[in-house]
């Protein structure tokens, strides 16, 4: 939006505005790039804070905190006087991220029947598509609201907390964390009313011998360092860390700024942003369903959207020059391809394989892993993209399709397969079965 571009960042707003500027160079600046990547940051910090608060205290508190930070982040972004008091605001919003990440998909995974977990797991990843889609609505609606409207885009970050806060406090906990810290009985009971059925003793039974394994682990940051705990982290911390080299948050963050970079106005670019949430959303949603059936046919997509992308911005996009109407509309599409072949292979992957492979006694300290892998390659990415852009022009989109064709063979060679295999059991049935990961373990 101009208005905050004008309060905030009024170099970038001049350069913007300037007839002959270049392209790839105009939103190039070190304060944007902090305002964005100032939340991961918070979030890289908070998510080992938040696996004790996990392990500790529950699955349900940790949410309940998560949707503190989250309201009074929206409050001091959408009151913000200064640049510091709005990188204050991304902070507090980043501490959400932090303990919401952490504690949202153990939640989901410890509350699912085995045969419908994948799909259950991959609910968090549709409704953070969702959340996407809404806030690229609210920054089209809202751009039209001058000289304020950007601190009520802001300000309406706080309507999704209060419905996280409202649902912290009604959900129950997870049998799982109540097991694990000795009540036993509530446990049961929870078991039983998620479940819907009386006879849970021999899932009861798992919970209870894995809690017993758990217990008896009292330092398990230190056990993640051990041989036998290494392929659940490497693959857990690899997994985040591929997830973002695909491009995928570059182009979400950055989206307006990508398509204004190709010559859409700014209500265009705005709008096209519109349009790839609401493709991201509708793959998403497939991707519950069919995950297992697109997922090798959607990695080889991604990797050549991101090179099509770049062929044709190398062809036809010079530096102080703009596409025809006619290009730009392809770049849409081919972007739309793009974030519709993520949603059917690494987004759902990237969330649903850690929290689904480390055992119970490392789970909470090897998913804060997993998190903090995500937050960090987040922030590197939204750090450097705009200056990457800059420099590397085009070729940028190269780069991330290199990382996605080896992502293939990591994917070949390196995943398990986890399908329909009890949470408790997955050292068993797949690391001990597994021809590389089997040589790890005990």
């Amino acid at each position: 939006m101009d208005d905050f571009l004008i309060k905030f960042f009024p170099t970038v707003h001049e350069r913007k505005l300037h007839a002959k500027e270049n392209n790839y160079c105009k939103y190039d600046d070190q304060y944007l790039q902090l305002f964005t990547s100032s939340l991961y940051l918070a979030a890289l910090v908070s998510s080992f804070g938040a696996s004790k608060a996990c392990t500790k205290f529950g699955r349900k508190p940790t949410i309940l905190v998560a949707s503190v930070f989250f309201l009074f982040g929206a409050a001091v972004s959408s009151s913000a006087q200064n640049i510091w008091m709005l990188i204050i605001g991304r902070i507090l919003l980043g501490f959400g991220v932090g303990f919401g990440n952490e504690a949202v998909p153990l939640f989901l995974s410890e509350i699912a029947p085995v045969e419908r977990r994948g799909a259950v797991n991959i609910l968090f990843q549709f409704f953070v598509t969702v959340g996407i889609f809404f806030a690229n609505l609210v920054n089209y609606g809202t751009s039209k609201m001058h000289p304020y409207g950007w601190r009520v885009s802001l300000g309406l970050a706080g309507v999704p907390a209060v419905f996280l806060f409202i649902g912290s406090i009604v959900i129950t906990e997870t049998p799982t964390s109540l097991i694990e810290r000795g009540n036993e009985t509530a446990g049961q009971s929870t078991l039983r009313k998620i479940r819907g059925v009386d006879n849970v003793s021999s899932e009861f039974e798992q919970i209870k011998a894995a809690s017993e394994i758990a217990r008896q682990v009292k330092h398990p940051y230190k056990k993640l360092m051990k041989r036998s705990s290494m392929p659940p982290l490497i693959i857990g911390i690899l997994l985040q860390v591929f997830q973002q080299l695909t491009g995928i948050n570059a182009i979400m963050f950055y989206a307006p700024v990508l398509f204004q970079t190709v010559g859409f106005k700014n209500d265009a670019s705005l709008l096209s942003a519109v349009i790839t949430g609401i493709v991201n959303v509708l793959s998403t949603l497939v991707s519950i369903f069919y995950v297992d059936k697109f997922i090798c046919f959607a990695e080889w997509k991604v990797s050549v959207m991101q090179t099509a992308i770049g062929g044709i911005l190398v062809a036809f996009l010079t530096t102080t020059g703009s596409l025809t109407k006619l290009q730009a509309a392809f770049v849409v599409v081919l972007v739309c391809v793009f974030v519709m072949s993520f949603a059917w292979s690494w987004g759902p992957l990237g969330w649903l394989i850690p929290i689904e492979t480390f055992p119970q006694e490392t789970r909470t300290a090897g998913f804060a892993f997993a998190v903090s892998s995500n937050v960090l390659f987040t922030f590197l990415i939204a750090q450097a993209f705009l200056s990457m852009l800059c420099h590397m022009r085009a070729f940028i989109f190269f780069f991330f399709a290199g990382w996605i064709l080896k992502m293939g063979l990591f994917v070949y060679f390196l995943l398990p397969e986890t399908k329909n295999v009890p949470l408790d059991l997955m050292v068993e049935r797949v690391w001990k079965q597994h021809p590389v990961w089997k040589r790890f373990m005990d």
